[in-house]
């Protein structure tokens, strides 16, 4: 079955810098879009960034130019370099799937989450 396993998350300060991977297993990785999305205390989840199979990506305006989605499909493992850290990025951020790998909603799989904390 779909199985997404975040980690990377920890804490902190402002400016500084993290690197989220998530280890994909039970389908075929290459041929899926994949998403990043995050969910702060309070607020509903946000989509963060996404990259389709063929390496095509997007970003919410809020994280564009500081964070940075790839993939390694070689290794079946999906990334998120965050740079230049806010406080307001701090959130739960998780992995997803679509039901179809072809499409960009029906967000049906997700990982565990892995927490992202940064001090002002």
């Amino acid at each position: 079955q779909v199985q997404l396993v975040e980690s990377g998350g920890g804490s902190v300060q402002a400016g500084g810098s993290l690197k989220l991977s998530c280890a994909a297993s039970g389908f075929t990785f290459s041929r899926c879009r994949m998403f990043w999305y995050r969910q702060a205390p309070g607020k509903e989840r946000e989509l963060v960034s996404t990259i389709s199979p063929d390496g095509t990506k997007t970003y919410a305006d809020s994280v564009k130019d500081r964070f940075t989605i790839s993939r390694d499909n070689a290794k079946n493992t999906l990334y998120l370099q965050m740079n230049g850290l806010k406080a307001e990025d701090t959130a739960v951020y998780y992995c997803a799937r679509a039901r179809f790998c072809g499409v960009t909603s029906d967000i049906t799989y997700w990982g565990q989450g892995t927490q992202v904390t940064v001090s002002s």
